[in-house]
């Protein structure tokens, strides 16, 4: 930034989404230089004032500009090679060739496009390598991939490059297992492994900032370290590095790149794409079961509980005075009734793996203003206890979510909860959503498409529940219980957590779409 008068103090800019700063030359009148890293692609501007030592201000000159997408990785290796292969194809660089230590054809993680990955047994010959560099390591770079240890109690290698260059991997550490990622000698680690479980993990190496950093699953973990590493001219290898035991687990989607991975892209990188399970939109009921929308798992309904329907418009009750006044459906041209009594509805056999990350969606409506006691709208139980349990409980006016930490007859409870008043049977009801994120040990309760911080807690170790999915009942001690007075519709649910802006479209009779 310049200008042409000889008093400039400073120059105050910004971009569309910022910064909002100021920039001061080093002498009156002399020019500033900022340096700016956009984080998404698109047209962007910077605006420019500059300002004198009285204070007076020059017009705006702004400067118009488009931002490409990040470029491609320099190397990219899938891993989904054909099982027996020697070698892995490169989608980018070189193909890697393998050592006897791997085996392809491995369990893909869930929802992320792969169908295949490597296994590596934790031996000497437990490698992949192009046999050449893949990044500058005295420049910008990043490296990230899908893994699943099979053991968390050892220092592991994911990627590496060079004895003292970089290596991103898995370190025991005396308070548990982290992820790692070290640049020059210098770590940064985070998160919590766990054995047979999926993570998407990237390092990433700033030479602008001069700064490393850890994201796991999506999300930056530990704290940016300050490295000065230097070039190196070893080979890039997967599964090995220096002074580290090698991999032992699978491995999949292995990327390097020559730029910084803004965050954006790094929670795409880690995605796992939700499947939907089942969608029952309770129009009908023929002989006691309402059908899934695709053919899948119907729920078969129990005594008291019924389908209404609502007006077919045959005739029209402000005309005709012998027509019936049919209340209309929550959603679409019918609901689920239920009696507070002995009303539920229920599929055969466990639907949603609670042990990993789901989501459960349902439009409900209570028919008292004042209800007597708590009543679930869903639940999903093990052996001594539900794993999960919605309920609206009148005496704290909320909408609760209460998950049990193990599979335990008065085991701990995690709980969190929507403030709302009971509907008294009018209304359109409530929509209701429940995440349980595997990934970050999260779970979020949202009313009306929202969440907040009283409605999401920690939950590091969901459990695989056996139990059929209920509507309108839970577990009360040794039997069933806090039935629900009250109409329900729209019930969804997902393997996989959906993203925030997924939830909004849940109960709307159609399912979101989740590009």
């Amino acid at each position: 930034m310049d200008s042409p008068s000889p008093d400039v103090v400073e120059y105050r800019y910004n971009f569309i989404s910022g910064p909002y700063a100021t920039a001061r030359p080093d002498e009156p009148g002399g020019p500033a230089t900022i340096r700016f890293l956009p984080l998404r692609s698109g047209t962007d501007y910077l605006t420019v004032r500059a300002i004198d030592r009285s204070g007076r201000s020059s017009s705006t000159t702004t400067y118009w500009f488009r931002v490409q997408s990040g470029r491609a990785p320099v190397a990219q290796w899938k891993l989904t090679d054909a099982a027996g292969a020697t070698s892995a194809d490169a989608e980018s660089g070189t193909d890697a060739r393998a050592g006897s230590g791997v085996t392809f054809g491995a369990t893909a993680p869930a929802g992320t496009g792969l169908t295949t990955t490597a296994h590596l047994d934790g031996g000497d010959q437990a490698f992949l390598t192009p046999d050449a560099p893949a990044v500058d390591t005295d420049g910008t770079f990043a490296v990230g991939a899908w893994v699943r240890p099979e053991r968390t109690d050892r220092d592991m290698a994911v990627a590496s490059q060079g004895s003292d260059g970089a290596t991103l991997g898995l370190r025991a550490g005396d308070a548990g297992p982290v992820w790692s990622f070290t640049v020059a000698g210098q770590e940064v680690s985070g998160g919590a492994p766990e054995s047979g479980e999926w993570a998407y993990v990237l390092g990433l190496y700033d030479a602008e900032t001069g700064t490393a950093q850890l994201y796991v699953n999506g999300y930056e973990t530990g704290t940016k370290t300050q490295a000065a590493p230097a070039e190196t001219t070893g080979a890039f290898r997967i599964g090995q590095g220096a002074g580290v035991s090698a991999w032992q687990g699978d491995i999949g989607d292995v990327r390097a790149y020559d730029r910084v991975v803004v965050p954006a892209e790094v929670t795409e990188l880690a995605r796992q794409k939700p499947r939907l399970l089942g969608h029952w939109s309770l129009e009908t009921a023929s002989d006691g079961v309402s059908p899934e929308q695709s053919g899948g798992v119907p729920l078969k309904l129990g005594a008291g509980a019924v389908i209404h329907r609502g007006p077919d418009n045959s005739c029209l009750p402000d005309i005709d005075p012998d027509c019936p006044v049919v209340p209309y459906a929550l959603v679409g041209d019918g609901h689920l009734q239920l009696d507070g009594e002995t009303a539920y509805a229920a599929t055969d056999a466990a639907l949603l793996d609670t042990a990993d990350s789901f989501t459960i969606g349902v439009v409900v409506r209570l028919t008292d203003s004042e209800p007597s006691g708590p009543m679930t709208v869903l639940s999903q139980a093990g052996e001594h206890t539900d794993a999960f349990k919605v309920r609206y409980d009148p005496s704290t006016y909320s909408w609760q979510l209460v998950m049990p930490e193990k599979d335990e007859a008065g085991a701990a409870e995690t709980v969190v909860s929507q403030i709302t008043g009971a509907d008294g049977g009018e209304g359109q009801g409530h929509h209701l959503a429940v995440v349980y994120d595997d990934a970050t040990d999260r779970i979020k309760l949202y009313l009306d498409g929202y969440t907040n911080a009283g409605a999401t807690a920690s939950f590091p170790n969901g459990w695989h529940s056996s139990g059929p999915l209920q509507v309108g009942r839970g577990h009360v001690g040794d039997g069933w219980g806090e039935y629900l007075h009250g109409d329900v519709d729209e019930v969804q649910a997902y393997s996989g957590a959906l993203r925030d802006r997924d939830i909004i479209g849940l109960g709307s009779g159609t399912d979101p779409c989740l590009c």
